[in-house]
């Protein structure tokens, strides 16, 4: 990978709908070596996918909470049952395999604090193996990721 690669990945982190004339404008470079370049980089699984970033309250969540999951046991049987489970819970938008004291963090998305009690009643409290769990409410989004620093 190199200077230009790097610049391209940069571009498209910021907007992904830019077209290959536009790109190739600011990388200085024609737009048929652009885009061979990004099919490069998507082939290469550098880029692996493309998505538009949702306002959750646009959508009607009005609460995101990052949940912090301690598992009973940390045999692979386990991590992979608790796993499965979390793929079957639409409101856990990311689970993350934490090193430390905490086995899990994951960002649940609800519509309400009645909504949130539900989730975790019915959905969260049900996961296998889950020997403890701490909730922190989200107030405010101070930084948003906007991709990975390349360059």
């Amino acid at each position: 990978m190199d200077k230009i690669d790097k610049k391209l990945l940069g571009l498209l982190q910021r907007d992904g709908r830019l077209s290959a004339a536009e790109m190739g404008t600011q990388v200085a470079l024609s737009p048929s070596a652009c885009h061979r370049r990004v099919r490069q980089l998507e082939a290469d699984l550098v880029i692996t996918g493309y998505g538009a970033r949702v306002d959750p309250k646009a959508v009607g969540y009005a609460m995101q909470l990052f949940i912090e999951v301690t598992l009973s046991s940390q045999k692979a049987s386990e991590l992979d049952a608790f796993e499965k489970a979390v793929a079957g819970v639409p409101e856990i938008v990311e689970c993350h395999l934490m090193a430390g004291g905490t086995d899990y963090l994951l960002r649940v998305v609800a519509r309400d604090v009645d909504d949130f009690e539900r989730i975790h009643r019915v959905r969260l409290a049900k996961m296998p193996n889950i020997a403890r769990m701490q909730s922190r409410l989200m107030l405010r989004t101070v930084r948003a990721w906007t991709g990975y620093p390349v360059g």
